[in-house]
């Protein structure tokens, strides 16, 4: 049964500006050119340059004149209308830092490279050998199943599969092995391979020149190979009956072979990536002084133009629907315009306020460049000292960077656990690690440390760590078991 009845509820929404400055904190710099530049095309009332305070004075008149037609507009606009859904890119405002206006950046020219990819590099030479018609089309479907680090990953039965179902070309896998043994013989040595023994096999039996250091390398690789990954060194010894000196001359030649022959082609394609700090901090005369870069952060203004229809729409006599409506849709356009701006204007207060933070926290840091003088602290920590939200403080500190002195740095460089030592004193785990990872550089080499070993050397420094902890710090750092960090 349906029954009507009224009922008060309180409840809290976000308001479509803290919208948009939420997505604005979370955008590191680097892309807020781009963002600046799309919201300029989507808005009209927006452009570039330093605002005029003066046009403040003249909306305001306008604003009066057409009170009268407030209650109408209002009915009209929907404010969901003109505010961006779409993700924030990154933007530079020039309101913080350096000596004021932004310097023009002249364009220059540059000569276009022509590069051939991998795949291409292959077919190349598969062009250049005199091969019937039918084979000459499996050598070049092959070639099209290599992948960018030069392996043929998919088993030879299933592109057998393949060329049946897709090309209506039936063949056997003894014609398809004979075609890969062509490939194989192309440069760079080992494309074709279809594992890393294989790989590294192609490239030594191209290499081999009847020395005993080779002679034993290729052995390796073909009979001993296991071990080798394993590091079993004791074991290679006695099944090639030599000493450690041969073994490793041996191990040498196999250091020098490229694991991913395709990859000095697919590293072409793919473009650098630099980073752009967000925060530039500087030492003079003993003070620090940080400011915010300033590359991408054009000043941003409303669009004289924008104004003046308004303007012209207040001085007007007759005021018919179809300028009511063309009014309506400038004004939408003009707060548009505005509330970006003010978002933009908050997201720099937001960064400053937060990086100041951090800088007072970790101010031994900033002044010596010493990692074992970073404090612990999490986003609790700085949410408490500039009574933002969590959420906040993390958004600010994701994808974010800082330039000093001693190098760049993301935001979340800063943040860390703390541990507690024997003398009850709180230390970051940052510390620990670096004493980790001096004690594995200083380890012998012949006989590395084992995790135990590891927990037990820091013991004596003053950091009581279980070994699993060790294990966790040396994974997080990249560093692999003692077995895998034996050398000869």
């Amino acid at each position: 049964m349906l029954k009507q009845k009224l009922s008060q509820k309180l409840l809290q929404k976000l308001s479509p500006q803290q919208i948009q400055l939420i997505k604005l904190l979370q955008v590191p710099s680097v892309q807020m050119e781009q963002r600046i530049k799309q919201e300029i095309e989507d808005n009209p009332a927006l452009e570039e340059g330093a605002e005029d305070i003066n046009e403040y004075d003249k909306e305001e008149s306008i604003d009066e004149i057409n009170k009268d037609d407030h209650e109408e507009r209002n009915d009209e606009v929907d404010i969901t209308d003109y505010m961006s859904d779409d993700e924030i890119a990154d933007y530079k405002l020039s309101s913080y830092g350096g000596k004021g206006g932004q310097q023009e950046e002249k364009p220059f020219a540059f000569g276009a490279s022509i590069k051939v990819s991998f795949h291409e590099h292959l077919m190349t030479q598969l062009g250049m050998r005199k091969l019937e018609k039918e084979r000459h089309a499996l050598c070049a479907h092959l070639i099209g199943s290599i992948d960018e680090d030069g392996y043929l990953r998919r088993p030879i039965i299933s592109i057998v599969d393949d060329l049946a179902f897709t090309q209506n070309i039936y063949t056997d896998e003894q014609e398809l092995q004979a075609c890969l043994s062509i490939i194989q013989k192309f440069d760079p040595s080992g494309v074709g391979a279809r594992d890393l023994q294989e790989c590294l096999l192609i490239q030594i039996q191209k290499r081999e020149d009847g020395t005993r250091s080779l002679e034993d390398a290729e052995l390796i690789l073909n009979k001993h190979f296991e071990s080798f990954t394993k590091k079993k060194y004791d074991y290679l010894m006695k099944r090639l009956d030599c000493d450690s000196e041969s073994l490793k001359a041996a191990i040498d030649e196999i250091v020098k072979l490229n694991p991913k022959p395709g990859s000095g082609y697919s590293d072409q394609s793919k473009t650098n990536q630099y980073i752009t700090p967000d925060f530039i901090l500087r030492m003079e005369d003993g003070e620090l002084l940080l400011s915010l870069n300033r590359r991408n952060a054009p000043e941003l203004k409303i669009s004289p133009t924008y104004r003046g229809m308004l303007e012209s729409y207040a001085e007007s006599k007759g005021k018919n629907k179809q300028q009511k409506e063309a009014v309506l849709f400038i004004k939408q356009k003009i707060d548009s315009a505005k509330w970006f701006i003010e978002a933009i204007r908050q997201r720099q207060e937001t960064l400053m306020t937060t990086m100041k933070a951090i800088l007072e926290y970790q101010n031994d840091f900033f002044m010596s460049g010493d990692e074992s003088n970073l404090r612990p602290m999490i986003l609790k920590d700085i949410a408490t000292i500039t009574g933002f939200d969590i959420s906040t403080i993390s958004r600010v500190s994701n994808s974010k960077y800082i330039q000093t002195e001693f190098g760049t740095f993301p935001l979340k460089f800063f943040f860390s656990e703390s541990m507690t030592n024997e003398d009850g004193e709180e230390i970051s785990t940052k510390e620990i690690k670096n004493e980790l990872k001096q004690l594995i550089e200083r380890e012998s080499k012949q006989k590395p440390l084992s995790d135990q070993a590891l927990a037990e050397s820091l013991k004596t420094k003053g950091y009581n760590i279980a070994r699993r902890t060790i294990a966790k710090y040396r994974e997080q750092l990249n560093i692999p078991v003692a077995r895998l960090r034996k050398e000869l």
